[in-house]
């Protein structure tokens, strides 16, 4: 399956997260170059990190927060686009208690 190229896929990892969820800050790294040689990598897939700030989270437990962030990717987790998805996802609330600290 051909998808979009390393340098796409931030914008694609933007893109889907926008239509699925309000988003109040949205940050994506790139951290596929720690991961080389890792079989993700031999595959072509890339290893990103968001930190999603959105109301939707309010009374959603980590795991289902996590769950819709993985629903946002949908066909874009696999090992030659999106191999691994490290995820930080607040409230408003708790990122500006975060932020406070």
């Amino acid at each position: 399956m051909s998808g979009p190229s390393a340098a796409e896929r931030p914008q694609l990892i933007r893109e889907r997260l926008h239509q699925a969820l309000t988003i109040e800050a949205l940050s994506v790294r790139d951290d596929s170059h720690h991961h080389v040689g890792h079989a993700g990598a031999q595959a072509g897939g890339g290893h990103y990190h968001v930190t999603v700030v959105s109301p939707d989270f309010h009374n959603q437990h980590r795991v289902a927060r996590h769950r819709l962030i993985y629903q946002a990717m949908g066909d874009a987790i696999r090992a030659d686009c999106i191999h691994a998805l490290s995820i930080e996802a607040l409230t408003p609330t708790e990122a500006h208690a975060t932020a406070s600290q």
